[in-house]
């Protein structure tokens, strides 16, 4: 078995000014200029606090996968065969990205709260996002000798699957991006005039 390197691609400010941020903050700054219209918004003597409303949560929560980590693998993988007179041999490059971040869908009722002066968020676990991380049109033979079956190359592309895997869903990337998210959210809590934000993620 032979393995090449993987390289994190965008990360922190890189890969968290995705589309899907830029979308929710244009959609909570639409929410805080028609707020600010109504008679009955939250006022302090120095802030305005626009109060997590169903309207506010379910906006956010429709951004669904949220990206803070993004690393790009690639896998040489090989498997010989004994013959008689010679070993045939197939040896393929293996090209994936794995996108590591929360999935807004999966939050639980009650996620966003308000204790006195404190907001509280709790967000799913930072996780995979997508599963066919895999881009099969890059994948190529190396080297290739002898007649290999489909299910040869099935064998190959699944023990590349759990290398990447295993090579880039480690505790120190996985605590990378819930860094970068908790580092996001709170800033887009505070730009709504909260002073005092904790967030937390599901075990």
């Amino acid at each position: 078995m032979k393995k090449k390197e993987n390289k994190i691609l965008t990360f922190g400010k890189a890969t968290c000014l995705t589309w899907s941020l830029i979308v929710l903050i244009i959609a909570i700054a639409i929410f805080i200029f028609v707020a600010r219209l109504k008679p009955d918004y939250v006022e302090t003597s120095t802030d305005q606090i626009i109060s997590p409303t169903p309207t506010l949560i379910k906006t956010m929560q429709n951004i669904g996968e949220w990206e803070f980590l993004s690393i790009a693998d690639e896998e040489l993988i090989d498997t010989m065969r004994e013959g008689i007179f010679s070993n045939d041999e197939l040896v393929r490059i293996y090209y994936g990205t794995l996108r590591i971040g929360v999935n807004m869908h999966k939050t639980n009722p009650g996620w966003l709260t308000i204790s006195n002066d404190t907001l509280k968020a709790r967000l799913p676990r930072i996780e995979l996002l997508d599963n066919n991380f895999i881009d099969e049109g890059l994948t190529k033979s190396f080297y290739e000798s002898g007649s290999w079956s489909d299910k040869d190359r099935a064998d190959l592309y699944d023990r590349a699957y759990r290398q990447m895997k295993q090579r880039c869903l480690t505790p120190v990337n996985i605590k990378t991006a819930e860094q970068s998210c908790t580092t996001q959210f709170t800033k887009i809590f505070k730009a709504l005039g909260y002073e005092k934000v904790v967030i937390t993620y599901d075990k």
